[in-house]
């Protein structure tokens, strides 16, 4: 395999959503994203109850990989927002704010309901909303590197 870019992985476990999963193809090194359906599908033609002509061209190819997914070593799944934890991130930021007043404001904002829309709006408002982005990617950054070591793939 080539060696995998860091910032690509970075990118993708960024926009992570429920509906979708991410993987690695450890033979290429590209990131594919593969929905909640097309799985269902692969395990339906996986379990015979389906063939992949029962659906629309433009999806066989990816319920293709993601047969490919289940059945080969050929990929590996990315760290989920289960393993990432943006929460602790967002406290680990809020107690590194050096002023007093805004880390207890930005602290006060993450407790309760609507902890992450609260804490970019008052983020935004102490005009350290970019300062967040830059800790959030340097530590999903952390968190891809200890992945990558964990499962022996070069990156760069």
């Amino acid at each position: 395999m080539n060696k995998v870019k860091l910032d690509e992985i970075v990118d993708s476990i960024d926009i992570q959503h429920e509906e979708s999963s991410f993987y690695l193809n450890k033979k290429t090194g590209k990131v594919v994203i593969i929905s909640n359906e097309e799985t269902s599908a692969a395990e339906n033609i996986n379990e015979g109850e389906e063939n992949i002509e029962d659906y629309p061209d433009w999806q066989q190819e990816i319920i293709k990989i993601a047969v490919d997914i289940m059945n080969t070593d050929d990929y590996i799944e990315l760290p989920t927002k289960y393993d990432i934890h943006e929460y602790n991130i967002m406290k680990e930021f809020c107690l590194s704010v050096e002023d007093e007043n805004i880390k207890d404001s930005l602290l006060d904002a993450i407790s309760g309901k609507g902890a992450f829309r609260m804490f970019k709006g008052k983020a935004y408002e102490y005009n350290i909303l970019e300062k967040w982005y830059e800790y959030k990617n340097e530590a999903l950054k952390q968190i891809v590197i200890d992945w990558f070591n964990e499962n022996k793939i070069e990156f760069e």
